[in-house]
């Protein structure tokens, strides 16, 4: 483990990372037990990781589960005009992983709209008519082999395996068809979209429903998988400076090997087919630039099937899962 944390964070901070990533709503008396510390250190390693370390949980919507189509963008900009496109769109609720990337003129984000209407609306009414962008480039997302519910953290494996199960949560197994939110769970979602480790007193304010229906509604939602908790921190606490977008090609008959290739090599936090020019999208992280370039001329560039890769490093992550301007 320490020849993947080079940075300033120590065994139980990572513990408590992937214990939240495990489980965003578990309690801190349950996470205490499970680690075999107190409670009060706990909840001072948490507040602790949230003041400095950028830790955020955040309830949600699975694009796959509920059917919908995920979208990657890559907007070619005027250098004067980059940040500012970055910004806008990272104001939008239907965008996440919003970055700069190739020296500051490209904009980069992954956007799960939530009806056509927002899809149209974006890549066909406000971005063409935006004058500082020279390009757009819109990319649907085919099938994910890493991402989303399942988290990066696991690659750094600090908590054991009766660790990991004593975490994770109980949900059924989710049905064959689509999930779905109900008009009448929107308030809810919204709710754990802005703080998915908000209480259940905190979720009846927010949705006027009584405590027991909160816990039904939240317990059918993330029982479903259309809602999962995720965990956004700043990788560079734990010593991953550098990351890069990865257009990849692989041949098509190798196309699923290689993106379950990607999907179990440390460095990757994300990857999915994608239509397009390029048949694979992945972000890969590392301590530095050499480190990126260690992966990038071994391990994946070795992988059969592999034909072609462009690398995009990040110049500056705009947003993760949350916008949080002056960050």
């Amino acid at each position: 483990m320490e020849s993947h944390t080079p940075g300033s964070v120590d065994e139980l901070d990572l513990k408590l990372l992937q214990a939240l990533e495990t489980d965003g709503r578990a309690s801190f008396s349950k996470i205490a037990k499970v680690l075999g510390v107190s409670d009060q250190t706990i909840a001072r390693r948490y507040r602790r990781l949230t003041a400095d370390g950028g830790l955020r949980v955040v309830g949600m919507r699975n694009a796959e589960r509920l059917g919908r189509d995920h979208w990657i963008l890559r907007l070619r900009c005027a250098p004067d005009g980059a940040t500012t496109i970055a910004n806008a769109l990272a104001r939008r609720p239907d965008t996440f992983w919003v970055g700069l990337t190739s020296g500051g003129t490209e904009v980069v984000c992954l956007t799960r709209p939530r009806t056509p209407g927002d899809r149209e609306d974006l890549l066909l009414g406000k971005l063409p008519r935006t004058p500082s962008i020279v390009e757009i480039r819109a990319h649907q997302l085919l099938h994910s082999f890493f991402g989303g519910p399942r988290g990066w953290l696991g690659k750094l494996a600090p908590l054991t395996e009766e660790q990991r199960a004593a975490l994770t949560p109980d949900h059924p197994r989710p049905g064959r068809g689509p999930a779905r939110i109900a008009p009448q769970d929107e308030a809810l979602v919204k709710a754990l979209e802005a703080d998915g480790r908000a209480t259940c007193p905190q979720l009846q304010r927010a949705t006027g429903l009584s405590e027991s229906a909160v816990k039904r509604r939240l317990a059918a939602l993330l029982d479903s998988g259309g809602v999962f908790v995720d965990i956004e921190y700043s990788p560079e606490m734990l010593g991953f400076h550098t990351a890069a977008i990865l257009w990849i090609t692989a041949a098509p008959g190798a196309l699923h090997s290689v993106g379950e290739a990607l999907a179990g090599h440390f460095e990757i936090a994300f990857a999915s087919a994608t239509a397009g020019p390029s048949n694979l999208v992945a972000t890969a992280v590392a301590p530095d630039t050499a480190g990126l370039y260690g992966y990038i001329s071994g391990r994946l560039g070795q992988l059969d099937g592999v034909q072609h890769v462009e690398t995009a490093p990040f110049l500056r992550r705009v947003k993760q899962l949350t916008y949080r301007p002056g960050r």
